[in-house]
C-alpha cells in the first residue's frame, strides 16, 4: 500500500484516479489535493488538463522542487453542488537553499462539468 502523498489515504484510492486516469475531482478540495500529488510526481500533464484555458501558462511544469508535505488551513464552498470554491494551504518543500513553505489561497471553478484552478495568491498578502 502507497501513501497519496497529499496526505490522505492509499495513493490508489486518493489521488490516483484523477493522477493517471483523469476522473473528474468532486469537489475543489480533491482537486487541489490531486494537482499538489501530481508536483510531487511530477506530472505535469494532470496540471494542464485541470488548469482553465484562460489563466494557465503556455508550458506547465512540476520539477525542481522535493515535496514534503501538505496542510489544508480553509475551504470555502468546492462542493460537489457548487459553481466556485477557495482552497487555502501550505505546501512544505525542499530546495537547493532547504526547506521552504508554499503558502496560496486558491481559486477553483466549475467549468463543462469539472473543477479546474483558475488561480492563487499569497494568503500572506492580503
Amino acid at each position: 500500500m502507497t501513501a497519496c502523498p497529499c496526505g490522505g489515504a492509499e495513493y490508489r484510492s486518493c489521488c490516483g484516479p484523477l493522477v493517471d486516469d483523469g476522473v473528474p475531482a468532486r469537489t475543489a478540495e480533491a482537486l487541489m489535493r490531486s494537482r499538489y500529488t501530481a508536483f510531487v510526481l511530477d506530472r505535469p500533464d494532470h496540471l494542464w488538463r485541470t488548469w482553465h484555458p484562460r489563466t494557465r501558462p503556455g508550458e506547465v511544469a512540476s520539477g525542481g522542487l522535493e515535496w514534503t508535505g501538505l496542510t489544508v488551513v480553509e475551504v470555502v464552498g468546492g462542493d460537489e453542488d457548487d459553481d466556485d470554491g477557495v482552497v487555502e494551504f501550505e505546501a512544505r518543500y525542499i530546495d537547493g537553499d532547504g526547506p521552504g513553505t508554499l503558502y496560496e489561497r486558491s481559486l477553483f471553478q466549475r467549468r463543462g462539468g469539472r473543477w479546474v484552478y483558475t488561480e492563487g495568491s499569497d494568503p500572506r498578502e492580503r
